[in-house]
């Protein structure tokens, strides 16, 4: 069992790494707009797993699809939006607040983790939605400009790694003993929590 100093030093850990989130969360291709297919294609499977708040929010939706016994219609509802984000800052439609958005919605998923609250499927996938938009939006600032190719290469990448490592958590949290699962689900959502409070914080330039 995880001792609580232990786990205080990891969520501490995670909480300094979420600092850190807005400066190294479009930095996939070294800061440079991918030129190729294949370029944007590894830019977009990696952007979600280097920018901690959008791995941190598509691990919350999973588990949180898991434990509600939802399927994979609250991870595709989010992926599916987080495209329509992307195309919507490509299409130069401004999201005021757009990285304490991000925070934001981060936290209520981390939120929702930690106090397991059962809601509608409807309602689920709606919410999930709106976060994926939100998350999508972000993402898409670093295939402004780019060819046509680069961006749907950088689309299918990021809808790939983010429906993968969603379902990877919901299946997760559905295997996990009962006792084990409180434990850990009640951990990452603690992380998930405090990655998107260090996020919007430091969007409202509460932080450093």
């Amino acid at each position: 069992m995880t001792t609580p100093i232990r786990r205080t030093a990891i969520l501490t850990a995670f909480l300094m790494l979420a600092w850190q989130v807005p400066a190294y969360a479009h930095h996939a291709m070294d800061g440079d707009l991918p030129q190729t297919f294949v370029q944007g294609l590894l830019s977009g499977l990696a952007h979600p797993i280097i920018g901690l708040d959008h791995l941190a929010a598509i691990v919350g939706v999973g588990a949180l699809a898991g434990i509600a016994g939802r399927g994979v219609a609250p991870v595709l509802a989010f992926s599916a939006a987080m495209m329509a984000g992307v195309a919507m800052h490509l299409g130069r439609i401004d999201l005021p607040g757009g990285e304490l958005l991000v925070g934001l919605a981060t936290l209520g998923i981390g939120a929702l983790l930690i106090l397991r609250i059962v809601i509608s499927p409807v309602l689920a996938v709606a919410l999930f939605a709106v976060a994926g938009l939100i998350h999508g939006h972000a993402l898409g600032e670093s295939i402004v400009g780019a060819e046509p190719a680069p961006i749907v290469a950088y689309l299918a990448g990021l809808f790939i790694v983010q429906t993968a490592i969603g379902l990877g958590a919901c299946l997760a949290a559905q295997r996990l003993a009962s006792r084990a699962r409180t434990l850990a689900l009640s951990a990452a959502g603690t992380a998930v929590a405090l990655i998107g409070g260090a996020v919007a914080a430091s969007a409202a330039g509460l932080a450093a």
